[in-house]
């Protein structure tokens, strides 16, 4: 990560203000980290932040519904903040939960759980078995375009990864909607699991 700035701090035209690299899969000391953003700025020299934009009730778009075998349109929390780096908005992730096992939780409170959103999944009784991780590149949705200040024609990268319990129950999906031009994404091939 890392500030791309011309002299006097002035943006070069078409390029980025700040590239961050996103791993995918994340490295598991980072997923079990308090902030797997914070923790990736750190190793990065980045100074990063974090906004949480909304925690309450809302329909279940059908990508989040799929991951949570619910119906679309079906209410679940969703938990969304905005992700900055050096001041400069790069992603907004929204943790979705299903509201038939954490409604009336401390996962239902505003502002940011500590030590974490795992921690406080695991302390209600639910142990990670597995997680499925699809990226998607388009065009900015709704709001999008002005809550990451995306210029016209940019792109984002929407990061889906539902995870389950090790007794098979969708217990988060979180939807990362990254901006395309402040990114790089890290594909890691565990050994062992393909040939050449």
């Amino acid at each position: 990560m890392g500030e791309q700035l011309g002299e006097r701090g002035v943006e070069p035209a078409g390029e980025p203000r700040v590239v961050v690299r996103r791993s995918l899969p994340s490295q598991p000391a980072v997923r079990a980290s308090a902030s797997l953003f914070l923790t990736e700025a750190e190793r990065q020299g980045v100074r990063a932040g974090r906004t949480m934009l909304y925690v309450g009730p809302e329909p279940a778009p059908g990508h989040v519904a799929e991951g949570l075998r619910v119906e679309p349109g079906t209410p679940v929390l969703a938990r969304r903040k905005l992700l900055l780096a050096d001041e400069v908005p790069v992603r907004v992730a929204t943790s979705f939960l299903r509201l038939d096992l954490f409604g009336g939780t401390a996962l239902v409170e505003p502002g940011f759980l500590r030590p974490s959103l795992q921690a406080a999944i695991e302390a209600l009784g639910h142990r990670f078995g597995r997680a499925e991780e699809h990226l998607i590149a388009r065009p900015p949705e709704g709001e999008e375009a002005v809550t990451l200040d995306l210029g016209p024609g940019e792109w984002v990268v929407q990061i889906v990864r539902a995870a389950y319990s090790a007794d098979d129950l969708p217990i988060h999906v979180l939807e990362t909607v990254c901006a395309a031009s402040r990114h790089i994404f890290e594909i890691t091939q565990v050994s062992g699991a393909d040939e050449f």
